[in-house]
């Protein structure tokens, strides 16, 4: 126990110097203005195409409308991801009541259960298994090859040969699915009084609010199909566009999936080697919020994501320097990977310290994602 405490401290101790750094230049302030003024943008953008979806009788001009509204919409839940790390103010309360738009009123997801999941549970152990439940969709899907050598017969047939043809369709159920998980988690939080805390029945509420807003309001407006409908093409939509935003920094074979016993490997290659960064110019940045950013994220949580594109050149020359893995792709290239994983799902690595050997290519930047 002593020397895996005195490893974590070694590695947060290498960590510290970068932070001090960081602070030196102050990009430790928090970027409230700025951030905020995004998720107008993003709202205006989301709000803004499902009126020109409404209004118009034209279908060319009502695609173009959905199309602008799932952007600013995804734009919105990326942004509400820098909250939901307490990253866009000083004030806890800002943080939470934007998360609390964001994700319960914006998009019916549940703020508490995104809270454990993500933030408690991935972020430290990310891609590692049986621990981080963002790598791990199975049974509908195998990411990882001991996933599918566990499997015969039909199951095997398809994980190994078909499953990556029947994603891509699959794919549209995934908000639902999440907002399904986030129900079950908060009503068990709910039930149990050693569980509950004030903040499950804030997202009780903003959860009521979320179908207030969305279904029962617009229905004294429009017949009840059709608010069904726009609700599930919406949240169809949604599924593809968050998939493009979240998956790129941990499904492509670059990011290394690891065995359980690595929450206990060093916490920079924990973190370095199990994620990797996309890029695609301006609209990536606007439209990601941080989340191409990935290492950097992962490494610095607390730090407001309109950093990232400098702070970047200093994790990465820090990478080079102490030999762990800075990987960055296009984001074209990235979403791409994370389909093919499904194609031919990468390896579990045993041991995660391999990747700081100097044989392994420890920084790889893709032509497109320099831009």
């Amino acid at each position: 126990m002593n020397s895996l405490l005195t490893n974590q401290e070694m590695s947060l101790d290498k960590l510290s110097s970068l932070r001090q750094t960081i602070k030196d230049l102050g990009w430790h302030r928090k970027a409230t203005r700025k951030i905020l003024f995004e998720l107008m943008i993003h709202l205006t953008l989301a709000l803004g195409g499902i009126c020109i979806f409404i209004i118009s009788e034209n279908l060319l001009v009502q695609v173009l409308g959905m199309l602008v509204s799932t952007l600013g919409s995804l734009g919105v839940s990326t942004n509400t991801h820098t909250s939901s790390h307490y990253a866009t103010s000083e004030k806890k309360w800002v943080n939470e009541l934007l998360t609390y738009f964001g994700y319960p009123v914006f998009l019916g997801l549940s703020a508490t259960y995104w809270w454990n999941k993500h933030v408690v549970v991935h972020h430290p152990n990310p891609n590692i298994m049986g621990v981080d439940k963002d790598a791990d969709i199975m049974p509908w899907f195998a990411l990882n090859q001991e996933q599918v050598n566990q499997t015969s017969g039909i199951s095997h047939l398809y994980y190994s040969k078909l499953q990556w043809l029947v994603f891509p369709f699959a794919l549209a159920l995934n908000s639902f699915s999440v907002q399904k998980d986030g129900w079950r988690y908060l009503l068990r939080h709910l039930r149990d009084p050693a569980l509950r805390k004030p903040a499950h029945w804030i997202d009780l509420g903003v959860l009521l609010l979320h179908w207030t807003v969305w279904i029962f309001l617009p229905m004294i407006f429009f017949p009840t199909t059709t608010v069904l409908s726009f609700y599930l093409l919406r949240l169809g939509l949604m599924s593809y566009a968050m998939y493009c935003a979240f998956a790129p920094a941990h499904y492509p074979v670059e990011a290394v999936c690891a065995q359980s016993h690595n929450t206990k490997a060093d916490y920079l290659m924990r973190q370095t080697a199990t994620t990797v960064n996309f890029h695609w110019g301006f609209i990536c940045r606007f439209l990601c919020s941080g989340v191409d950013y990935q290492i950097e994220h992962h490494l610095f949580p607390e730090i407001s994501h309109v950093y990232y594109p400098q702070i970047s050149q200093l994790v990465k020359q820090y990478c080079q320097k102490h030999g762990y893995p800075y990987r960055s792709l296009s984001w074209g290239a990235a979403i791409w990977k994370s389909w093919m994983v499904l194609r031919s799902p990468k390896p579990v690595a045993s041991d995660l310290e391999i990747f700081g050997h100097s044989t392994v290519p420890m920084v790889t930047t893709s032509t497109a994602a320099r831009n």
